[in-house]
Protein backbone atom coordinates (compact mmCIF):
# COMPACT_ATOMS: atom_id res chain seq x y z
CA UNK A 1 0.00 0.00 0.00
CA UNK A 2 1.41 3.25 -1.03
CA UNK A 3 1.37 6.06 1.25
CA UNK A 4 -0.70 9.40 0.43
CA UNK A 5 1.06 12.41 -1.19
CA UNK A 6 -0.10 15.53 1.04
CA UNK A 7 0.71 18.66 -0.46
CA UNK A 8 0.06 21.93 1.29
CA UNK A 9 -0.06 25.42 -0.75
CA UNK A 10 -0.06 28.35 1.73
CA UNK A 11 -0.83 31.72 0.95
CA UNK A 12 -3.14 35.08 2.18
CA UNK A 13 -5.33 34.24 -0.97
CA UNK A 14 -7.30 37.86 -0.67
CA UNK A 15 -8.80 37.20 -2.69
CA UNK A 16 -8.39 33.62 -4.16
CA UNK A 17 -7.49 34.75 -7.77
CA UNK A 18 -6.99 32.76 -11.14
CA UNK A 19 -3.82 32.18 -10.39
CA UNK A 20 -3.89 30.63 -7.38
CA UNK A 21 -6.30 28.36 -8.93
CA UNK A 22 -4.07 27.70 -11.91
CA UNK A 23 -1.49 26.82 -8.90
CA UNK A 24 -3.73 24.57 -7.26
CA UNK A 25 -4.61 22.38 -10.40
CA UNK A 26 -0.90 21.90 -10.89
CA UNK A 27 -1.05 20.88 -7.38
CA UNK A 28 -3.75 18.55 -7.16
CA UNK A 29 -2.25 16.86 -10.13
CA UNK A 30 0.80 15.80 -7.68
CA UNK A 31 -1.11 15.15 -4.43
CA UNK A 32 -3.62 12.48 -3.54
CA UNK A 33 -4.83 14.87 -0.91
CA UNK A 34 -4.36 19.30 -1.29
CA UNK A 35 -4.41 21.27 1.79
CA UNK A 36 -4.56 25.35 1.44
CA UNK A 37 -3.58 26.99 4.11
CA UNK A 38 -4.76 30.58 4.84
CA UNK A 39 -2.18 32.65 6.37
CA UNK A 40 -2.90 34.62 9.33
CA UNK A 41 -0.67 37.55 9.95
CA UNK A 42 -1.41 39.69 12.70
CA UNK A 43 0.14 42.52 11.81
CA UNK A 44 -2.19 42.56 8.24
CA UNK A 45 -5.52 43.71 8.28
CA UNK A 46 -7.06 41.81 5.16
CA UNK A 47 -9.99 42.76 2.69
CA UNK A 48 -11.55 39.21 3.96
CA UNK A 49 -11.82 38.04 7.02
CA UNK A 50 -10.10 34.08 7.59
CA UNK A 51 -13.65 32.26 7.45
CA UNK A 52 -14.72 34.34 4.63
CA UNK A 53 -11.34 33.31 2.95
CA UNK A 54 -11.79 29.91 3.56
CA UNK A 55 -15.27 29.55 2.27
CA UNK A 56 -14.07 31.06 -1.22
CA UNK A 57 -11.30 28.57 -1.52
CA UNK A 58 -13.78 25.68 -0.30
CA UNK A 59 -16.09 26.67 -2.42
CA UNK A 60 -13.62 27.75 -5.79
CA UNK A 61 -10.77 24.66 -5.18
CA UNK A 62 -13.00 22.02 -4.82
CA UNK A 63 -14.35 21.42 -8.06
CA UNK A 64 -10.44 21.67 -9.67
CA UNK A 65 -9.57 19.16 -6.70
CA UNK A 66 -12.35 16.49 -7.48
CA UNK A 67 -11.54 17.10 -11.09
CA UNK A 68 -7.78 16.24 -10.68
CA UNK A 69 -9.02 13.16 -8.28
CA UNK A 70 -7.66 14.99 -5.01
CA UNK A 71 -9.05 15.28 -1.38
CA UNK A 72 -9.28 19.11 -0.42
CA UNK A 73 -9.00 20.59 2.94
CA UNK A 74 -8.77 24.06 3.90
CA UNK A 75 -7.35 25.56 6.85
CA UNK A 76 -5.91 28.63 8.35
CA UNK A 77 -2.70 29.00 9.92
CA UNK A 78 -0.28 31.40 11.88
CA UNK A 79 2.76 29.80 12.71
CA UNK A 80 5.66 28.68 10.38
CA UNK A 81 4.43 27.71 7.11
CA UNK A 82 6.85 24.48 7.59
CA UNK A 83 5.06 23.90 10.86
CA UNK A 84 1.77 23.87 9.63
CA UNK A 85 2.80 21.88 6.89
CA UNK A 86 3.73 18.95 9.16
CA UNK A 87 1.04 19.55 11.15
CA UNK A 88 -1.46 18.17 8.22
CA UNK A 89 0.53 15.22 7.35
CA UNK A 90 2.18 17.30 4.16
CA UNK A 91 5.72 16.80 2.89
CA UNK A 92 5.20 18.68 -0.68
CA UNK A 93 5.19 22.46 0.01
CA UNK A 94 3.85 23.82 -2.74
CA UNK A 95 4.67 27.42 -4.46
CA UNK A 96 3.64 29.09 -7.70
CA UNK A 97 6.32 31.30 -9.64
CA UNK A 98 5.42 33.99 -12.17
CA UNK A 99 8.43 35.51 -12.89
CA UNK A 100 12.23 35.63 -11.84
CA UNK A 101 11.65 37.94 -9.02
CA UNK A 102 9.08 35.36 -7.39
CA UNK A 103 12.30 32.75 -7.89
CA UNK A 104 14.74 34.53 -6.18
CA UNK A 105 12.29 35.09 -3.00
CA UNK A 106 11.00 31.45 -3.30
CA UNK A 107 14.40 30.35 -3.41
CA UNK A 108 15.34 31.97 -0.36
CA UNK A 109 12.90 30.44 1.69
CA UNK A 110 13.26 27.31 0.33
CA UNK A 111 16.47 27.34 1.59
CA UNK A 112 15.53 28.51 4.79
CA UNK A 113 12.44 25.85 5.01
CA UNK A 114 14.62 22.97 3.90
CA UNK A 115 16.87 23.85 6.81
CA UNK A 116 14.49 24.05 9.61
CA UNK A 117 11.85 20.84 8.06
CA UNK A 118 13.65 18.57 5.94
CA UNK A 119 11.15 16.36 5.92
CA UNK A 120 8.57 18.81 3.54
CA UNK A 121 10.04 19.75 -0.10
CA UNK A 122 9.61 22.60 -1.50
CA UNK A 123 7.83 22.43 -4.99
CA UNK A 124 7.89 24.95 -7.76
CA UNK A 125 5.22 24.98 -10.22
CA UNK A 126 4.97 28.21 -12.76
CA UNK A 127 2.34 29.92 -13.35
CA UNK A 128 0.58 29.69 -16.75
CA UNK A 129 1.23 32.92 -18.91
CA UNK A 130 -2.29 34.05 -18.43
CA UNK A 131 -1.96 33.45 -15.08
CA UNK A 132 1.39 35.25 -14.56
CA UNK A 133 0.48 38.89 -14.20
CA UNK A 134 -2.57 38.69 -11.40
CA UNK A 135 -1.37 39.30 -8.08
CA UNK A 136 -4.27 39.41 -5.26
CA UNK A 137 -3.08 42.96 -4.40
CA UNK A 138 -3.61 44.43 -7.76
CA UNK A 139 -6.92 42.63 -7.79
CA UNK A 140 -7.92 44.32 -4.40
CA UNK A 141 -6.67 47.82 -5.86
CA UNK A 142 -8.44 47.35 -9.14
CA UNK A 143 -11.98 45.95 -7.63
CA UNK A 144 -11.77 49.07 -4.88
CA UNK A 145 -11.12 51.34 -7.82
CA UNK A 146 -14.34 49.90 -9.38
CA UNK A 147 -12.20 48.55 -12.28
CA UNK A 148 -13.91 44.68 -13.85
CA UNK A 149 -11.40 41.89 -12.30
CA UNK A 150 -13.46 39.55 -13.51
CA UNK A 151 -10.90 38.44 -16.24
CA UNK A 152 -8.70 37.68 -12.82
CA UNK A 153 -11.24 35.68 -10.22
CA UNK A 154 -13.61 32.73 -10.03
CA UNK A 155 -17.15 34.37 -10.34
CA UNK A 156 -17.63 33.24 -6.77
CA UNK A 157 -15.07 35.67 -6.03
CA UNK A 158 -16.16 38.26 -8.29
CA UNK A 159 -19.42 38.46 -6.63
CA UNK A 160 -18.05 38.70 -3.10
CA UNK A 161 -15.68 41.31 -4.69
CA UNK A 162 -18.45 43.22 -5.65
CA UNK A 163 -20.49 43.52 -2.51
CA UNK A 164 -17.34 44.42 -0.78
CA UNK A 165 -17.03 47.82 -2.82
CA UNK A 166 -20.44 48.50 -3.96
CA UNK A 167 -20.49 52.19 -4.07
CA UNK A 168 -23.60 54.00 -2.61
CA UNK A 169 -24.66 56.46 -5.41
Amino acid sequence: MSATRIAFYPGSFDPPTNGHLDVARAAARLADRLVIGVGIHPGKTPLFSPDERLDMLREVFAPIAAEEGADLACVAFDNLVVDAAQAQGAHLLIRGLRDGTDLDYEMQMAGMNATLKPSVQTVFLPASPMARPITATLVRQIAAMGGDVSAFVPPAVLARLKVRFARAD
